[in-house]
């Protein structure tokens, strides 16, 4: 059991014998369905087997790439279990069901496939909030987080305590597609849970919404409901949220999913039959549309209801010489319940269009246009899909972290358009490459890695070039300063190559006008002092008092610090030369003759 005092010391404290073992306080009947406990199993043997196999989905180290398992199960197998609008185990629709033994040793069904690998979900936090079901899976051997609805009706069972007399056990039903304070909780737990693990999040969303009544507002649900948003505003994996066969996302439930809340990573879809929108079209047109609109529509388009109106208005022409027919008021009483009873014959016929009517808003097609989708996939291939949109948009993130390690600068959208030209000019191509494809974007990624690696190379390159040139055009003495301590960490041949390649752009630049070329001659005589009488001897001096180097024809004067602080950055700067992190020398000598550039205009 886990507990915070064991039942002895409580029965002391409370003054008699309440609590008969451990068990009654935190054992698996209490800490299961509280959520404590994801798992539960039957001895140690299969603890240590459950712990493996939780760790087979998370990644050696925060940052690595997940850890894939070949599949056996074909990526391009539709799906055999298909969801219907009737209640059913959301359990099938991921793991698939069937097959199972008879007595005489016999499969008595067929099995149907789910839509993650066979085999591969894990269920946890099985036994507390139990509208809600969560756990991981592999899609073509990677691994996923995922999130599910129950559509089913469940039971909440809510112990009672024996160290309180008054209390009686009770059993609290809840509807299925609803979030509830406990499975809104469950969510947004299970939501931090798979990124702190670094997991992709699949989230089949099938809510109407939470519930709100008085005994679930007290328990909190509006606070659950935003540590939803919460989770999802800071996920750094990709969020797939996909509208299954005959689900649908209404109210609230579609506010906490938006993909507004993390539009970098979370991405929504929907199969053809589902529904999203803000209320269900029954109450769409109970607002909107209501009784009297109804009939204002029926007595338009209706001709019975036109002809008896026409007639009770005396707008029907008689042969009589004046010609207009005068009613009775036993004849109009007569039209008006026929016009009454007319009404209400076709009543249900009018609300009925009115519902399919609103209906059309909902559907993924119209959801579509108004860009809530991005696209709508079919359940039966949403397998082969989402696996070679997973693979990409894996491949594309990774892209977009070792650029922007390159050149912090650049936002996610410039890396995003960098990388789709980087794709119209991909070397060995006979065919440009459709970038709406996957599958092909995905394997030019692959394909091409080793020359997307040069590029990011040359991208922080020119970024240190050009944070170079920035440096230089706050404060000369500062660079100076900066070449210093690089020249101190150079050995002779990095120092000779240095001094040879800044000698060069310096020629380069010294085309520009007259005065320019005074300044860039000052700037490298600056250097070529440094380079003549800084120690080389990487030891410290025997004397800490900075020594100054002062040039005849200039008032600058070059401050050379021998110090214990910059001998230990010179350490430092050899361990990362070993390394191999040290910054490329060319971009310095780049930076420098931009600034030179620059100065000379």
């Amino acid at each position: 059991p886990i507990i915070l005092t064991g039942h002895a010391a409580l029965n002391k404290v409370l003054g008699r014998d309440v609590y008969i073992t451990n068990e009654q306080l935190g054992g698996v009947k209490v800490m299961y369905p509280n959520g404590v406990s994801h798992l539960v199993v039957k001895d140690d043997i299969q603890g240590v087997g459950a712990i493996l196999d939780w760790l087979s989905y998370v990644p050696r180290r925060r940052g690595d790439r997940l850890p894939m398992m070949e599949s056996m199960d074909p990526i391009n197998r539709p799906i055999d279990f298909v969801p219907s609008a009737s209640p059913y185990d959301p359990r099938a629709m991921l793991a698939g069901t069937g097959q199972s033994v008879s007595e005489d040793g016999g499969s008595s069904s067929p099995f149907l496939s789910g839509f993650f690998d066979r085999g591969s979900w894990q269920e946890t936090l099985g036994g507390w909030a139990k509208t809600v079901v969560t756990g991981r899976a592999r899609l073509g051997g990677i691994p996923m987080g995922v999130v599910a609805v129950e559509t089913r009706t469940v039971e909440k069972v809510i112990p009672a305590d024996p160290a309180s007399p008054d209390t009686r056990e009770s059993v609290v039903s809840q509807a299925g597609q609803v979030w509830y304070p406990d499975s809104a909780h469950k969510t947004a737990q299970a939501v931090r849970d798979f990124d702190r693990e670094g997991l992709p999040l699949m989230i089949f969303a099938n809510w109407r919404g939470f519930s709100g009544g008085m005994r679930d507002m007290f328990d909190e649900i509006l606070k659950s409901g935003s540590w939803i948003v919460d989770s999802l505003r800071t996920y750094r994996q990709p969020v797939f949220v996909y509208i299954p066969p005959a689900g649908e996302l209404r109210g609230g439930a579609w506010v906490v999913l938006d993909t507004q809340i993390n539009p970098q990573h979370i991405e929504m879809y929907a199969d053809p039959s589902a529904r999203g929108g803000v209320l269900e079209p029954e109450g769409i047109v109970e607002v909107k549309y209501r009784q009297r609109d109804l009939i204002k529509t029926m007595h338009r388009l209706d001709p019975v209801l036109r002809g008896l109106e026409a007639e009770l208005t005396g707008s029907v022409n008689s042969d009589e010489s004046n010609g207009a027919l005068i009613l009775s008021d036993e004849k109009k009483r007569a039209l008006r319940d026929a016009i009454s009873a007319r009404e209400q014959s076709i009543m249900s016929a009018y609300k009925q269009v009115a519902v399919s009517f609103v209906d059309l808003h909902d559907t993924p097609g119209r959801m579509l246009a108004k860009g809530a989708l991005r696209k709508v996939v079919d359940w039966r291939e949403s397998r082969e899909f989402f696996f070679w949109r997973l693979q990409r948009v894996l491949a594309e993130q990774r892209v977009v972290n070792a650029c922007q390690n390159a050149n912090p600068s650049l936002s996610v959208e410039e890396i995003s358009a960098l990388i789709r030209r980087w794709s119209g000019v991909a070397e060995d191509r006979a065919e440009a490459l459709d970038y709406t494809d996957d599958r092909a974007v995905f394997e030019w990624l692959e394909d091409e890695e080793e020359s997307i690696q040069k590029r990011i190379v040359k991208l922080h390159q020119e970024y240190i070039a050009s944070h170079t040139k920035h440096l230089g055009t706050e404060s000369i003495e500062g660079l100076l300063d900066g070449v210093e301590t690089l020249l101190r960490v150079m050995n002779k041949r990095q120092r000779d190559e240095f001094m040879h390649s800044l000698q060069q752009r310096v020629d380069n630049a010294s085309s520009a006008a007259a005065d320019g070329v005074a300044r860039v001659s000052g700037i490298f005589s600056g250097v070529g002092r440094l380079s003549q009488h800084l120690r080389w001897d990487r030891t410290p001096a025997s004397s800490t008092t900075p020594s100054s180097i002062a040039d005849s024809n200039s008032s600058n004067q070059v401050q050379v610090h021998d110090g214990p602080q910059v001998v230990g950055e010179i350490h430092l700067k050899q361990e990362e030369e070993m390394n191999g992190t040290q910054k490329p020398v060319e971009s310095t000598v780049n930076g420098y003759q931009e600034l030179a550039d620059a100065r000379s205009k």
